[in-house]
């Protein structure tokens, strides 16, 4: 599976969120991760479909967005319109699982599955066959610059397994305390798409911080 590196917007200088949007895109990112909150179902807030709406409209790079909300069914296709090419929702959300999934893909949208730490892993089993990618969170989500959470590499492997026993082809992303050192933990476990916030957005170089996640993961799956 290619390695995608996908740097989390909530660790950037909202005030320029535009600017920041563009700087990683140029410093070589697969997909800008954008976390949205409704401080419901995680004890934050952070922003809405007319925000992402407005980054959009500076950059064409795949908007990879995670929806840590109640009620994803609801908001699914104000997302998508605002610009989002991958949607990611969480099993343990109020929304039905399979009916969110079938909403997202009729707006021909990727679909994204997440779980919790204190989530089994093996929730997302039964709807490998519509998604598109698994979102193993490594730190319970709502606050950026967490510590990686070892104990999910586990989760990891087993998702792994999983998919080499049914050969199915499902992205696995972990987001979370990513940086130079866990990167490579989480890949050398099976993971491929890495959600890094301050590990990118707190280097000099974005370029070089970007790189560096990337080789590193590469070299655990050689």
């Amino acid at each position: 599976m290619m390695i995608k590196i996908s740097p989390s917007m909530l660790s950037c200088d909202f005030s320029k969120i535009g600017e920041e949007a563009e700087k990683i895109a140029q410093a070589g990112a697969d997909m800008l991760h954008l976390d949205v909150m409704d401080g419901h179902f995680v004890p934050n807030i952070t922003f809405g479909a007319p925000v992402i709406k407005s980054i959009r409209n500076r950059s064409d790079i795949v908007f990879d967005v995670h929806l840590m909300i109640s009620d994803p069914l609801k908001y699914a296709e104000a997302f998508i319109k605002a610009g989002a090419d991958i949607l990611t929702f969480h099993v343990e959300s109020d929304s039905d699982v399979k009916v969110t999934i079938d909403k997202i893909r009729s707006l021909s949208c990727k679909v994204g599955l997440s779980v919790k730490p204190n989530t089994p892993v093996e929730e997302v089993f039964p709807y490998l066959d519509v998604i598109d990618m698994v979102l193993i969170m490594t730190v319970e989500p709502g606050f950026g610059g967490q510590s990686f959470m070892s104990g999910m590499t586990e989760k990891i492997s087993l998702l792994k397994k999983k998919l080499l026993e049914t050969g199915k082809t499902v992205d696995i992303q972990v987001d979370g305390g990513i940086n130079e050192e866990t990167v490579a933990v989480a890949a050398q476990a099976g993971a491929n798409v890495f959600v890094a916030g301050s590990a990118v957005f707190g280097a000099e170089s974005y370029k070089e911080a970007i790189s560096l996640l990337r080789r590193n993961a590469e070299i655990c799956c050689l």
